[in-house]
C-alpha cells in the first residue's frame, strides 16, 4: 500500500495555469465529509486511488491500493482508454468496491473501510477486456468489451463473488470492427429496480439492449431499440426512471422511457453542440454530460415532463471522461484523461458549476472510472 500522501488541488487549466499550485477548496458551508475513489487503468499494474473529500469538496489522497491486475487500452483511443463508463462501482451497502482489470480480463473486490481498500478476491470475467461494472443486492453483472462482446453475472456472498455460467450472453458484435474504441459497448447498468439490464452497444451496433432478468437471475433474450448513428454511450437514469443517453455520434443526450417490456420510448434530444460527447451523470434533477473531443461539460436540468433545459457549458482540464457526484449533490467530480486529472466542481443551487480545484492521479493518463462514497 502507498504511503499516505496529500494532494495538491490547482485550478483547471481554464482557469488558471496548471502550473499555478494552489490549496484551493469549495465553499465553506455545513456538508458531510466522504472519500472518493478513481481507478488508473495502468497497464503496467492498475490501482485504485483513494482521496479524503473535505466537507468543502477538496480533496487530499489517502493511500493507492493495486487491484493485483493490469488496465488496457482499445485501439483508437486517447484520453479514454476503456470507452466505457462504470468502470469502478462501489456498493456501500455492502462496503464493497468493484473494479475491472481489461488488461487481465479480471475483476477485483476491494473490502471499503473508510479511506482505506482490503483486496479480497481477484476473479475472470468469463470474457475479454472487461470495461463496466453494476450490482444489485447480492448480484454482480460485467461487461466484456472484445471478441464480439459479452455479460456475465456474478452472486456475491460475503465479500465473494461466484460466477454463474448460465449467466453469461453473448452480444454478438463483429469482432474485428474498427476502431475497437467506437465499436465495443459502453456501459451495463441495472435499471433502478434491479430487474432488468441495460447495455450501450456504441457503434458496433448502434442499439440500447435490455434485458429482462428470469426469477433464477437469468438473463432472458434482450428487447433490442436500434438508434442509427447514434452511437449510444453512457446512461444514467433520472429521478423519475427515464434513461438519460449519451450519444456521440450527434453529440447529445436522448432521454427515453423505459417500458414495462422493456422496450425504449424517445422523449427526445438535446444537442450539446460540442464534441465527444459520452459520458453522463445524473443527480437530482440535474445532468452533467463529458465531452472529451471539447474540454467541456455540459449541464441540463430535467423538466418534470422530462424536458431537458441547458444550462450551458463548463470548461475542463483536457478529455474530461467519467464522472460523478457528491451523495448530497453539491459537488461534481469529474476524470480528465488528457494529463490523468480529477477535476471538481461546486453544484450551485441554480445546477450551474463553480471550479474548486483539480488533484494529479498518479499513473492515471487516459484512466477512467470514479466513485464516491
Amino acid at each position: 500500500m502507498a504511503a499516505v500522501a496529500a494532494a495538491i488541488l490547482v485550478a483547471p487549466a481554464t482557469m488558471a495555469s496548471a502550473a499555478t499550485s494552489t490549496r484551493v477548496g469549495g465553499p465553506q458551508r455545513p456538508a458531510a465529509s466522504g472519500v472518493l475513489f478513481v481507478q488508473t487503468d495502468n497497464t503496467t499494474a492498475n490501482t485504485v486511488v483513494a482521496y479524503h473529500r473535505a466537507p468543502n469538496g477538496a480533496l487530499t489522497r489517502h493511500g493507492i491500493y493495486a487491484t493485483g491486475g493490469r488496465g488496457g487500452v482499445l485501439q483508437g483511443s486517447v484520453v479514454d482508454h476503456l470507452a466505457s463508463q462504470g468502470s469502478l462501482a462501489y456498493d456501500r451497502a455492502a462496503g464493497l468496491l468493484y473494479a475491472v482489470n481489461a488488461g487481465s480480463d479480471t475483476l477485483t473486490v476491494f473490502a471499503v473501510r473508510g479511506e482505506r481498500l482490503q483486496r479480497t478476491q481477484i476473479i475472470p470475467t468469463g470474457g475479454a477486456f472487461p470495461v463496466s461494472v453494476t450490482f444489485h443486492n447480492d448480484r454482480v453483472w460485467v461487461l466484456n468489451a472484445l471478441d464480439g462482446g459479452s455479460i456475465q453475472g456474478f452472486k456475491r456472498r460475503g465479500d465473494q463473488l461466484t460466477g454463474v455460467d448460465s449467466w453469461h450472453r453473448q452480444l454478438g458484435l463483429d469482432p474485428d470492427a474498427t476502431p475497437q474504441f467506437t465499436h465495443t459497448p459502453g456501459q451495463i447498468s441495472f435499471t433502478p429496480d434491479g430487474g432488468r439490464l441495460v447495455v450501450t452497444t456504441k457503434a458496433g451496433a448502434n442499439t440500447i439492449d435490455v434485458f429482462p432478468l428470469r426469477r433464477d437471475g437469468r438473463p432472458a433474450a434482450p428487447v433490442v431499440t436500434s438508434v442509427p448513428d447514434a452511437v449510444p454511450f453512457g446512461f444514467a437514469f433520472d429521478p423519475a426512471g427515464r434513461l438519460q443517453v449519451t450519444e456521440a455520434g450527434p453529440n447529445a443526450v436522448e432521454t427515453f422511457t423505459l417500458n414495462r417490456k422493456g422496450t425504449l420510448s424517445s422523449r427526445g434530444s438535446a444537442l450539446t453542440g460540442q464534441m465527444a460527447t459520452c459520458w453522463i451523470t445524473a443527480t437530482n434533477h440535474l445532468l452533467y454530460a463529458s465531452n472529451a473531443g471539447s474540454n467541456t461539460l455540459s449541464g441540463y436540468r430535467v423538466g418534470r415532463d422530462g424536458a431537458l433545459v441547458p444550462l450551458g457549458t463548463t470548461s475542463t482540464d483536457a478529455g474530461p471522461v467519467d464522472s460523478v457526484a457528491s451523495p448530497d449533490g453539491r459537488y461534481l467530480y469529474v476524470q480528465t484523461g488528457g494529463h490523468g486529472l480529477v477535476d471538481a466542481f461546486r453544484i450551485r443551487p441554480d445546477g450551474h458549476l463553480t471550479p474548486i480545484g483539480s488533484v494529479a492521479v498518479p499513473g492515471a493518463l487516459g484512466g477512467e472510472g470514479i466513485v464516491v462514497g
